[in-house]
């Protein structure tokens, strides 16, 4: 099979999340433990560094990548899902992962995959630790895909686990209160691997120590140990100092995601890097700072408050839930223009209300559906909306719905298009 048949034997013969949700996942790693059986377990052959979290896994792990490659590590970097390309998914120092070793591991897995009969994700988990041992990398992040303790991911024994944040996703999968989804995320704690918690929030914190007692993991919240002092935006850059203790740590950091929600991904990212730093790692101040400017040069990150283009403004975000929705809505407030045009579009497994409810009413909304069987349907969309009071008009593919805010807007006017990670990827 060429690269093309060989992602269509994949998509078309693999239960797939992003396709059609919940029925994709498996309740347990068996599968994936024993693809990497017969692997001779690829994920014992590197060091890793695992992350979980609600929102910001993905920067926070790009942003780690981005920290150990300019620090001269060979370092892999496994996320989900991808934006425009399968092998966004799996990099070594930024590179993804060749067409030519996609297409050979399933050639020579064909028989397991068919015996196996892992899901899409367990298949790409398995590729990806392949990958690493046999490019011998110093070390990968592993982003975890959803929640923690049944992720395909968590067969890693890493050398510092992370969690992010803890909010409402996949209430469906993971629990309807923040204790449940806390509970399905420190899942990914591991006996005597110390473990980095972004957030300390009155909900979960005791979920997080209690788990970590239970393991004899050392624990820190890098909430409490290190705090932004200041922070401005500077053109393409968000610029901010950072304390330790009430001590200046950094000063005028510049990250190339401006998004106003990385300063708290920022900290969890510092934390792990002073708890690697304990680890012996060598990682100066200085690749530290040159690191941080380059994420997206360094490692392909798209789709983090990403500007596509000018005149008007015309900006996408991969924020999906309420919490993400949020803060990209205070990033639009921060953002000087005239009118704001509202591209969005949904998958039919998310709590769709409480996003709508946040979104502004003096808006004009373009409603679109991305192209894969999750999607809500627009006009669906449009409705639910209407009961919010936001308006506008449905339109059956993204593409059609920026070109009609394209055509409506002004040069002084903001396009934000998002709502769903999957309509991000349309527009890029």
């Amino acid at each position: 099979m060429n690269y093309q048949q060989t992602l269509d034997y994949l998509y078309a013969k693999l239960p797939m999340f992003t396709r059609v949700g919940a029925a994709a996942l498996k309740n347990d790693l068996s599968n994936t433990l024993l693809f990497c059986e017969v692997l001779d377990n690829p994920q014992h052959k590197f060091k890793t560094i695992h992350i979980a979290g609600t929102n910001g896994k993905g920067s926070t792990s790009h942003m780690l990548a981005s920290i150990l490659q300019q620090a001269g590590y060979k370092t892999g970097l496994y996320t989900s899902p991808h934006l425009k390309d399968f092998r966004e998914r799996i990099r070594i120092n930024g590179q993804m992962i060749s067409e030519q070793e996609v297409c050979s591991f399933v050639e020579s897995q064909k028989e397991n995959i068919e015996k196996i009969e892992p899901s899409f994700f367990e298949t790409t988990v398995a590729m990806a630790f392949d990958f690493f041992a046999n490019h011998a990398v110093d070390i990968a992040i592993i982003e975890v895909g959803l929640g923690g303790r049944l992720d395909s991911t968590n067969v890693v024994t890493p050398i510092i686990s992370a969690i992010t944040n803890i909010s409402f996703d996949h209430v469906n999968i993971l629990g309807d209160n923040l204790k449940q989804i806390a509970s399905e995320k420190a899942g990914i704690i591991k006996p005597n691997i110390p473990v980095v918690i972004g957030e300390r929030i009155f909900e979960t914190e005791n979920v997080f120590l209690n788990k970590a007692k239970e393991n004899n993991s050392e624990i820190c919240f890098a909430s409490d140990n290190l705090k932004i002092e200041h922070y401005q935006l500077k053109g393409n850059y968000l610029c901010c100092d950072v304390s330790l203790h009430q001590q200046l740590l950094f000063k005028q950091l510049n990250l190339d995601l401006t998004g106003t929600y990385q300063l708290k991904n920022i900290l969890t990212v510092l934390q792990v890097v002073l708890n690697l730093r304990e680890l012996g790692f060598n990682i100066q101040d200085e690749d530290l700072y040159e690191a941080l400017q380059n994420v997206k040069k360094n490692t392909g990150l798209q789709g983090r408050w990403q500007t596509l283009s000018c005149e008007p403004l015309v900006i996408c975000d991969t924020g999906h839930n309420k919490a993400g929705i949020s803060e990209v809505l205070q990033n639009i407030e921060l953002t000087p223009h005239h009118d704001l045009h509202f591209v969005i579009g949904m998958v039919k497994d998310k709590d769709i209300d409480a996003v709508l409810a946040l979104l502004p009413k003096n808006a004009t909304y373009y409603f679109c559906a991305p192209s894969l069987e999750r999607a809500l349907p627009s006009t669906d969309l449009a409705l639910l909306a209407s009961k919010h009071q936001l308006k506008g008009e449905a339109y059956p593919t993204v593409a059609e719905a920026l070109f009609m805010a394209k055509k409506n807007a002004n040069k002084n006017d903001l396009i934000f298009v998002g709502g769903s990670t999957f309509v991000v990827a349309e527009v890029l």
